[in-house]
């Protein structure tokens, strides 16, 4: 079945489903500064998005008609929940459904999901059957990593690819290793001839350690993948997604420009409703690169508001 994923421009971008991070407001961000050729949302729970979870599911699939080609990206191990959720998500009018089985973080992995999920053959495949059928005509990804404590590429791989997924996208370390060392993409090179041999139909999708637009293209030519999906990257280099601009120097009021436009979307979108402590992860991402930048960026992380935020940046230049 021809999806989205066949009509994206080879080389392609995506923006990576960090929880916490890559929100609506986030996402207008990256349109007005150059956006991936294709988004994900944050990774939302399947439990809270059928039960309510007090709305914060559902507030994490929030998103705005530009930002098409999305995808919802979704985590969790009951079967009925991923089915149900699969549904919400395709009558939300999303492009594509993910299913999270790569998330490092220790809790999740205890509840069996995410990288949990790594070598669990039995559930993943209940899983993805229950997201293609609440999907309907929508396609069907997966988000991994080569193994959990160990490499199993070898094995979970060709079991993901039989599976009759539209795309697949690996994070090329082990859950153990979360980033703290360099990503493997010879790992990946070996993905793509497994692909090519089983389901050369299937998209991948390669991640780990982009930070411009020059990689992703040198991804493509090198190891053969599809796109390449670009995580932390891009804090360090938010014009990553630019194409032919990716060493480009940035100037002070560059920087700034997309702070303000950050704060404003902060006050619009959630305001009274999602806590300000929460936008200070962005700081070191805006304010960096110019004279004075250390001493501001530490002036605002004591701010309490955005208001306070503004206050600062006006009195300092």
């Amino acid at each position: 079945m021809t999806s989205f994923w066949n009509k994206l421009e080879k080389p392609f971008s995506v923006m990576a489903p960090m929880d916490d991070v890559v929100d609506n407001a986030f996402r207008q961000v990256m349109m007005k500064v150059g956006r991936p050729d294709a988004f994900f949302t944050e990774f939302t729970n399947i439990d809270g998005l059928v039960h309510g979870g007090n709305g914060i599911p559902l507030r994490k699939l929030e998103y705005t008609d530009d930002q098409h080609p999305i995808v919802a990206q979704l985590w969790g191990t009951d079967t009925k929940n991923m089915e149900k959720s699969a549904k919400i998500a395709a009558k939300m009018g999303f492009d594509g459904i993910d299913i999270n089985m790569g998330c490092p973080v220790r809790e999740v992995i205890k509840k069996g999901a995410g990288s949990g999920l790594i070598g669990n053959y039995e559930l993943a495949e209940q899983l993805i059957k229950s997201a293609k059928n609440g999907a309907g005509k929508i396609p069907v990804s997966i988000k991994t990593r080569l193994g959990r404590n160990t490499n199993i590429a070898d094995e979970w791989i060709p079991f993901l690819l039989k599976q009759n997924i539209a795309a697949l996208t690996i994070h090329a370390r082990t859950a153990k290793q979360m980033s703290k060392v360099p990503a493997d993409w010879d790992e990946i090179g070996k993905i793509v001839e497994i692909k090519n041999s089983i389901s050369p139909q299937t998209i991948i999708v390669g991640n780990g350690d982009v930070e411009n637009y020059k990689t992703i293209a040198d991804m493509n030519k090198r190891y053969g993948v599809d796109g390449v999906m670009v995580g932390r990257g891009v804090f360090k280099n938010p014009w990553v997604f630019v194409k032919n601009t990716s060493d480009q120097k940035h100037s002070k009021n560059d920087y700034l420009e997309i702070f303000n436009y950050h704060l404003d979307l902060y006050d619009k979108l959630y305001k009274g409703t999602k806590h300000y402590a929460a936008l200070k992860k962005f700081f070191k991402m805006y304010i960096k690169d110019f004279r004075g930048a250390n001493t501001l960026r530490m002036k605002l992380m004591e701010t309490n508001s955005s208001d306070e935020a503004r206050e600062i940046i006006k009195t300092t230049y």
